[in-house]
Formats: structure tokens, C-alpha cells, sequence
């Protein structure tokens, strides 16, 4: 009997990590799944799949994608528990709330940290025993943030963005040695990321930008009533593991195509006009006349 193949997958203890970790282990991968508490997560897991304490087929690593030395600790226990992974997904994230003069910068610092280069980290660690291999996938997940840039979440924009241009420049580096990578746009899903308790929220409802919060809070919680359940989204990422094209981004969720399509229909311009009315953003001027009428 073959062995199974191998996925390693962040920030896998909720959310989509943990719906895609239990995805996955029921289509017959061996799961590593990587997190801040493998204790907990692991139970979770366990509890979400039925897998018994001593199933082979899903092993818990302690990550914390902050930390240089809790990197290189888990690529070593990843690769003595399963050797070099068929696929690693970069799934561990935050997200924030918050114009850019209320964000501090050390939530942009940990929102880096978290996002690219704790991934960047990870991958320069297994690359090594994949190339070796000459096979394996990875995985970065994005977001409608990585296509363009979002107002309110411009921390979380702006590490989409970046790994997204990351991933795209590692495919070509790793191409030859029979690695493949794959971007995966999520739309919005039912996860605690999108909530008040997941969110680190730095809005301040009292301040100049006010108005913007309050338009742009109104219609973030209408899109919400909408969100996907994320065992979705694990179907979708099947597709992108399995997937064969040194590069490829794919979208998962009916918002997130949507975008990926207008995105490469209409001018920067045009789409940052449909993304202010969709958004509910005062036109251009809008505050400063506001504020000139008061004083």
C-alpha cells in the first residue's frame, strides 16, 4: 500500500485551516497542520474528522509564524514526521480594521510577520527536501484585499498584495525543479476573521474618518449575512493543490471571481469608482466640505 501524500497547512486549528484540514485528511492526505496551539487545535480536529489520537494521517506541529526559531523547529518536525511535503499551504493569518493614521505600526509589523515573511521563512525551509523530491505544490491564500487595495484594511491589503507578488516570482524560480504554486483568492466566508472577535479593530468611531466607518461598517455587515460556509472553500482548495501549471490563481467564492473579473475588464480608475460605490465611500472632497461647513 502506497503512502499517503503529505499537505501541510497554517493556521489550521479554525476557519478555513481547520475546514480544510479536515477536507483534506477525509480525502485520504496525511495532514500536518501547523498552528499557535496544537493542543487545542488538534482536538478540533480530531473531533471535526473522527480520527483517533494515534491516526498517523494527522500529525499537530506548534507554529508561530512570528517567531524565527518556532519556524525552523517545525520545518524539522515536518519534515521527521512526513519527509518533504506534496503541498504547503499558507493558509495562518490576521486581519485588522482601521484607516491608516489609526493603524500603529507595530500591527503592521505583525501583519507582515504573519503573512509574508513568516510563509517566506517556511518555504525557503522545506524548499530544499521538495526540490529534492522534484514534486510538491504551495499554496499562498489570498483575498479580494490582494487584488486591489481595500480601504480599511490597508495592513491586510497591503500583505496580500505582497505575497501575492511573491508567490508569482517564486513559480518561476522553482518551475524547473518540478514545483508548482498556486494563489487562491478567497471570497468571504463564515470564519471568526470576519467578525467583531476576530478582527483587531482599530476604528475610531469618534474621529475625523468617522463617516467613512460608519458607510463602509453598514454595508461590511450586509455582505456578511452572504459569507460561504468554509467547507466551501476546501473544496476550492483541492483544485489548487491538485493543480498542474507551474503557476496558476484561482478564485473561490462568487464575490471573489467577480472581482478577479473586473479586475482585468476595467481601468484602475473605473474599478476604484465601482469599489467607492459598492463600498458606500463619500465622493471625492465629501469630508473636507463637511468640515469647512462646521468651522
Amino acid at each position: 500500500m502506497s503512502e499517503p501524500r503529505t499537505i501541510v497547512i497554517t493556521g489550521a486549528s479554525r476557519g478555513l485551516g481547520l475546514a480544510s484540514a479536515a477536507h483534506m485528511y477525509q480525502r485520504g492526505w496525511r495532514v500536518v497542520a501547523a498552528m499557535r496551539s496544537p493542543e487545542s487545535g488538534l482536538s478540533a480536529l480530531r473531533a471535526k474528522t473522527g480520527a483517533a489520537e494515534d491516526d498517523p494521517r494527522l500529525v499537530a506541529v506548534p507554529l508561530d509564524l512570528t517567531d524565527p526559531a518556532s519556524i525552523a523547529a517545525a520545518a524539522k518536525a515536518i519534515e521527521a514526521a512526513a519527509g518533504a511535503p506534496h503541498a504547503l499551504v499558507h493558509n495562518a493569518g490576521i486581519s485588522a480594521a482601521g484607516a491608516l493614521e489609526e493603524t500603529p505600526m507595530d500591527l503592521w509589523e505583525r501583519m507582515f510577520a504573519t503573512a509574508v515573511f513568516g510563509p517566506v521563512r517556511l518555504t525557503k525551509a522545506l524548499l530544499p527536501s521538495m526540490r529534492a523530491a522534484g514534486r510538491g505544490r504551495i499554496v499562498v491564500i489570498s483575498s479580494q484585499g490582494g487584488v486591489r487595495g481595500m480601504p480599511e484594511i490597508a495592513a491586510y491589503s497591503a500583505a496580500k498584495g505582497a505575497v501575492e507578488r511573491w508567490a508569482e516570482s517564486l513559480a518561476g524560480e522553482v518551475a524547473p525543479f518540478g514545483l508548482g504554486v498556486s494563489v487562491l483568492v478567497t471570497g468571504t466566508f463564515d470564519t471568526d476573521i470576519i467578525t467583531d472577535t476576530g478582527t483587531s479593530d482599530h476604528r475610531d468611531f469618534a474621529g475625523p474618518y468617522a463617516p467613512l466607518h460608519r458607510k463602509i461598517d453598514r454595508r461590511g455587515r450586509a455582505a456578511m449575512r452572504l459569507a460561504q460556509p468554509p467547507e466551501h472553500f476546501a473544496r476550492g482548495l483541492v483544485k489548487a493543490v491538485e493543480d498542474r501549471a507551474p503557476f496558476a490563481r484561482h478564485a473561490v467564492g462568487v464575490d471573489a471571481r467577480m472581482l478577479m473579473v473586473a479586475n482585468r475588464l476595467l481601468s484602475g480608475k473605473a474599478l476604484h469608482r465601482v469599489t467607492r460605490l459598492a463600498m458606500g465611500i463619500p465622493h471625492s472632497g465629501a469630508l473636507s466640505s463637511a468640515s469647512s461647513k462646521e468651522s
